[in-house]
């Protein structure tokens, strides 16, 4: 478990080391091309630099402001306090996780944070809803692993990351469609430029999107489940949680590309018309629910 949680810290200086070079370059090229002069670089660093500062420390609020959570009480969700409170006794965790709730009827929970002393679990209504006590609770415990594991952070930071790079992406296309300054007659060429590295950005952005998400090594789902199962000493909760997230027909309807792989399964269920969920694939965010069940069953 320490070699992992010092893997995750690692790979998560990697990402941000990555991520600040894409962006500064991005930026970089588009100053140039607004003919910015030699102020582009600083432009550039400074951008991306406070951009992956303010995903670090603020990755968690971006979250949960993206999926409209609200803040868990005692009246309304006793039962998921509960649960969390008696978790905490064999989780060893520095600090109890902030809870929240999201008003959705698919069955579905998420941490994220920047560590455990800054850590949020979420849960949607439907899992409140359609879980007992047992299953609850290996759903709760997954999610705690989570935070134990420091998974969390490289979660939350390629969440915001990926997004961004996806709304940069946007904006680029926007500011050729529309046009990016007053006389198009006199900045034909950076218009050009914009064009190009607006049509880079949009045909990679996804794929850059998928690879920093793939970062998240689908093992970690499987050794989430593990320490779950220590903490809970009950696979059977989690196993009967895991059968009914996989069946629920229910779409996140807050749920998107760049967060999808923060989910203890993917919120995104239909494949065509079939309405059956997704099967796993190698570019999958999550490893399959049958893959997760069996090695479950082991634990017996």
């Amino acid at each position: 478990m320490f070699h992992n949680i010092k893997k995750n810290k690692l790979e998560s200086s990697v990402i941000i080391g990555i991520f600040i070079i894409v962006v500064t370059l991005i930026i970089y090229y588009i100053c140039n091309a607004l003919n910015l002069g030699s102020i582009s670089i600083v432009i550039a660093l400074v951008f991306s630099i406070l951009t992956a500062w303010g995903s670090y420390y603020y990755s968690d609020k971006i979250v949960l402001a993206s999926c409209k959570a609200r803040p868990a009480t005692k009246e309304e969700d006793q039962k998921l306090v509960n649960i969390l409170d008696s978790l905490m006794i064999t989780a060893d965790l520095p600090k109890k996780p902030d809870l929240y709730v999201v008003e959705d009827k698919q069955p579905n929970a998420f941490a994220t944070g920047r560590n455990p002393e800054h850590a949020v679990v979420c849960v949607t209504t439907g899992l409140l809803e359609k879980l007992d006590y047992y299953e609850l609770e290996g759903v709760l415990a997954h999610e705690v692993s989570h935070i134990k594991n420091y998974d969390i952070l490289l979660s939350a930071i390629i969440s915001v990351l990926v997004g961004f790079i996806v709304m940069l992406s946007d904006m680029f296309t926007r500011i050729f469609i529309f046009g990016g300054t007053k006389d198009r007659d006199s900045d034909s060429k950076a218009n050009g430029v914009l064009m190009i590295i607006g049509l880079i950005c949009l045909i990679l952005s996804p794929i850059f999107g998928t690879l920093m998400q793939l970062a998240l090594s689908r093992k970690r789902e499987f050794l989430a489940d593990a320490t779950a199962v220590q903490l809970t000493r009950n696979p059977d909760g989690l196993i009967s949680a895991l059968e009914k997230l996989s069946s629920d027909p229910n779409e996140l309807q807050t749920a998107n590309s760049a967060t999808a792989n923060m989910y203890i399964v993917t919120p995104f269920r239909k494949d065509g018309k079939n309405g059956k969920r997704k099967k796993s694939s190698i570019w999958s965010t999550h490893p399959s629910t049958e893959a997760r069940i069996e090695a479950l069953r082991n634990f017996r």
